[in-house]
């Protein structure tokens, strides 16, 4: 009996324990990835600037590297994004205020001139994959557990040809129908139309799938417990970055088209 105060001590710390490993606060593993990301994204858009708008020689900038660095970037913020998804705490907030600013973007380059409109870019593609997350969270049908992300990310690489008229992998690729993209108005879900153009185009399919691996794999993180590592995990600069990933992304366009000389 003598035991048992220490036995219920350790109980309650243990239950403290794994409230505050699932409780709110940053998890800075998120903020180290997402800052990496967004520093790769700037060198990206500073060597497109270069190549494309500013007519400097950068022939290594160039498939297939480019689009493995393009691709590294957008996965990244998708990923994280649907992990970050069960964690907060107004998804349709969220969702809509990457709307927002996915409109503004759209309106600004548009009137900018400067290339090609931007009309559903990675920010766009966030908002829609944050709805839709809000949507089947209202309903209880948020993807979790690995073997959910698995499928879903299956599923994403198999209909990434879907905006290019295919789906699958390789030699066991099969073309979709001509008169589907002839369609106009269906670029937002990933079949562009006649005319179609954009400076940066992410639909919501296929990556609302990349998304929603992230939220399956989230919520399962969740539910289990985020690792001590994970939470604490702070690289200073990347973290700082990582926290203002939205506010960089407007504002670093702009100034890199000023420092290239483009406007």
């Amino acid at each position: 009996m003598a035991d048992q105060p220490d036995d219920t001590t350790n109980r309650v710390s243990s239950a403290a324990a794994k409230a505050q490993n699932n409780g709110p606060g940053r998890i800075g593993l998120f903020d180290t990835l997402r800052g990496f990301s967004v520093i790769s994204m700037v060198l990206f858009h500073l060597c497109y600037d270069l190549r494309f708008l500013a007519g400097v020689s950068l022939t290594w900038f160039a498939p297939p590297f480019q689009d493995i660095w393009r691709a590294s970037i957008s996965w990244t913020f998708l990923f994280i994004a649907g992990c970050m998804c069960p964690l907060s705490r107004n998804n349709l907030k969220r969702g809509l205020t990457y709307g927002a600013v996915a409109l503004t973007i759209y309106a600004v380059t548009a009137l900018a001139s400067v290339d090609t409109p931007i009309s559903f870019g990675i920010i766009y593609c966030m908002a829609a994959c944050t709805l839709v997350a809000w949507v089947l969270g209202r309903f209880g049908m948020l993807p979790r557990g690995p073997v959910a992300g698995a499928i879903l990310f299956a599923c994403f690489i198999l209909l990434l040809g879907l905006p290019s008229g295919t789906i699958g992998i390789g030699p066991l690729s099969v073309a979709l129908p001509h008169s589907l993209y002839r369609v106009s108005g269906l670029a937002w879900l990933g079949i562009p139309g006649p005319g179609f153009s954009s400076g940066d185009y992410y639909p919501l399919v296929p990556f609302v799938l990349m998304y929603l691996t992230g939220t399956a794999i989230g919520t399962w993180l969740k539910e289990t417990g985020y690792p001590d590592w994970a939470r604490r995990a702070n690289v200073p600069l990347l973290n700082l970055v990582g926290r203002h990933a939205l506010l960089v992304y407007v504002v670093h366009q702009p100034l890199l088209l000023l420092l290239t000389g483009v406007v």
